[in-house]
């Protein structure tokens, strides 16, 4: 294959083969994109046996949805539970045993693997940025960068010029006296302003989720207006889907808009250096792009079911639009819809198509530009020399936009794997087509980019160990909050008769009177189940319409809440620990690296003693030949001296 350092313009880069990219792109590209790579393969390995083990907690939950009693109990048709409508007036009662599918698809997720898995792949993010370590050591031994140290980082020219313009109107107001309006202006530009419009791009944020949150409540209420049976029967999987499909739509196209308000932003701030320059606008962009991916994902998990009230008290927006609830298996099935849509979404279109097609484009747009101001571009192509031709190619745009996309799918990989554990599987697939689009681009979409020295991957590192920290605690809430994994525990020993499950949709069930609904609240079709209700169910823990407290809050729930705070601190502390000795057992230097270092250090002082030796026996000499030469005058110290 050869080395890529070899070649010169004059070799074709479109046929150029791939795998000498991989083999040879430190040499070719420079040790800070080589690192990029080399990253990307660790990442795309250790992926791996996290898919394994994601497969494996699948096919446990298909396998025993058979045997899950609770999801038995929902599907029974014999128990006939009334539950209380979803939605005011044009949604009526309904039947429990409607729900079995959502039932029996939320046990896939939502299952005792579920919370093993968790703490798997906490330790996993532990071993995984161990194991990055190590590799990055062995890499810097490799390429000589283990003596290496950075530049002094020059100001940046925008810096010097926004200095220069300050000195030069403080020497026209010297005489003057600066008014404290100027002042409080200039710092309320320099250092406010980008902090409230990385607020406002936050509240975008939101409000959009806000937004889709109130097309899933009109929607629903409109479909089960209609008057075609399957319509109504599959209202919650239409809204579902196509309120996961809007939000893809939205994060697509406000990731575009974050990225030039970061720059913006960062711009406004005036840093001093490249390297200032270059961390702030990365942290901006992440955090603008974090938000924007995982805020409807973090609804969904944390507040869509909680924010609902009770039948006859409901919360509402507006004062008509009732907020959501969750179907009766739990949220988790939803979070699990919204995470894939988003997820495979993400990856398919902005990751792949995005990433060959816009420099495609891009490259033909400046090709039918060049050619409307040449009269005679055929002869001129004759004659164009490889590097010129490679001025149609797209400028390098540096390694942020590589490194962000992955840094976001292992958002999805490690934040909310406990309700989809095929996320490690389908990061894997994109992964392995992501390498070999990245090394496409590199060789035949972008320009050559300048070579630079890298020792890490810098502030991505430890961008990575947050997320990898806050994935616990996330899973920890998932787990307790949003599946019932904690509330099944919570009956299985306090409640239940025999130490099983049976009875437990029962328990978590509670009464509603049907007269004591809100005016003009209550179904416009009563008796649609065909029989008269009084006494409709739904999910709470509350004391019943005969209680003399009818309504409030029962022990249950207390007792349940209890032990989901237990559960999240007792979770979070323990693989927090666990990962703490993984980090504490793994060297962050390989052995071998470590001795081979001592020993070169060890000849180095060698050399650097024999060398001071040859030194002292030359002087010596010397000295011994002066004297020779005049025994008598001075002492042979105070000759050489």
């Amino acid at each position: 294959l050869g080395s890529l350092h070899l070649l010169d313009n004059s070799v074709d880069r479109s046929f150029f083969p791939l795998r000498a990219l991989v083999t040879s792109q430190v040499k070719y590209f420079g040790e800070k994109i080589g690192l990029y790579f080399a990253w990307l393969g660790i990442y795309t390995q250790m992926l791996i046996p996290a898919s394994i083990v994601g497969v494996i907690v699948f096919l446990y939950g298909c396998v025993t949805v058979d045997d899950d009693i609770p999801s038995m109990e929902i599907c029974d048709r014999r128990r006939n539970i009334t539950m209380c409508p979803l939605c005011d007036r044009v949604c009526s009662y309904w039947t429990l045993s409607s729900a079995c599918g959502t039932a029996r698809a939320s046990h896939l997720f939502d299952n005792p693997a579920t919370v093993f898995f968790s703490i798997y792949m906490a330790l996993w993010a532990a071993f995984f940025m161990e194991h990055w370590k190590r590799r990055q050591m062995r890499l810097n031994y490799e390429w000589d960068l283990t003596g290496f140290e950075e530049e002094e980082d020059h100001p940046r020219a925008e810096y010097e010029f926004k200095l220069m313009q300050k000195s030069l109107k403080k020497e026209l107001n010297a005489h003057k006296r600066v008014c404290i309006h100027t002042q409080l202006h200039f710092v309320i530009l320099t250092r406010f302003t980008p902090m409230l419009n990385g607020w406002i791009g936050i509240g975008v944020t939101f409000a959009i989720v806000f937004g889709v949150i109130l097309y899933r409540i009109s929607t629903k209420a409109a479909l089960h207006m209609s008057s075609n049976p399957t319509t109504r029967s599959n209202v919650r999987l239409t809204v579902k889907t196509t309120a996961a499909i809007i939000n893809l739509v939205v994060i697509l196209i406000l990731d575009e808009v974050y990225g030039t308000v970061a720059r913006w932003l960062t711009v406004l701030e005036v840093p001093k250096t490249d390297k200032s320059f270059e961390e702030r606008l990365i942290f901006k962009t992440f955090i603008l792009k974090f938000v924007n991916a995982f805020t409807p994902i973090i609804y969904i998990a944390f507040f869509r079911g909680r924010l609902v009230g009770r039948p006859g008290s409901y919360l509402y927006v507006f004062e008509s639009y009732r907020m959501e609830e969750c179907a009766h298996g739990g949220c988790l099935m939803e979070l699990c819809i919204q995470l894939s849509i988003t997820m495979l979404g993400k990856q398919l279109i902005q990751n792949n198509l995005f990433e060959i097609g816009i420099p495609k484009l891009k490259k033909l747009i400046r090709y039918i530009k060049s050619k409307r101001n040449a009269f005679q571009e055929e002869e001129r192509e004759k004659k164009l020399q490889r590097y010129e031709t490679d001025y149609f190619l797209e400028p390098f745009a540096g390694l942020t936009p590589e490194y962000m996309e992955m840094i976001i799918q292992f958002g999805f990989v490690t934040l909310f794997v406990a309700s989809f554990p095929l996320a490690p599987l389908f990061a894997l697939l994109n992964n392995i087509i992501e390498i070999r689009l990245d090394g496409k681009k590199f060789v035949t979409e972008l320009r050559r980019p300048v070579a630079a020295r890298a020792k890490d991957i810098g502030i991505w590192y430890n961008i990575l160990r947050g997320v990898a920290k806050i994935a616990v605690i996330v899973n920890a809430f998932v787990i307790s909050f949003t599946s019932d994994f904690v509330p099944r525990l919570v009956y299985q020993y306090m409640y239940s008769s025999d130490g099983s499950m049976h009875g437990f949709v029962n328990h978590t069930l509670s009464y509603f009177n049907v007269s004591h609904f809100q005016n003009g609240t209550a179904p416009m079709e009563p008796d649609h189940l065909g029989f008269h209700v009084d006494m409709c169910r739904y999910k709470d823990y509350r004391e019943p319409p005969w209680s003399p407290m009818a309504y409030t809050v029962s022990k249950e729930f207390w007792s349940v809440l209890a032990a989901r705070l237990a559960f999240v601190i007792v979770f979070q502390n323990i693989v927090m620990l666990m990962s703490d000795v993984v980090d504490w057992l793994i060297p962050d230097i390989p052995k071998d690296i470590s001795l081979q270092i001592h020993k070169e250090k060890i000849l180095m002082v060698d050399l650097f003693m024999k060398e001071e030796q040859g030194k002292l026996h030359d002087l010596d000499n010397m000295v011994a030949a002066r004297a020779k030469d005049k025994p008598c005058q001075h002492s042979p110290y105070f000759a050489v001296d």
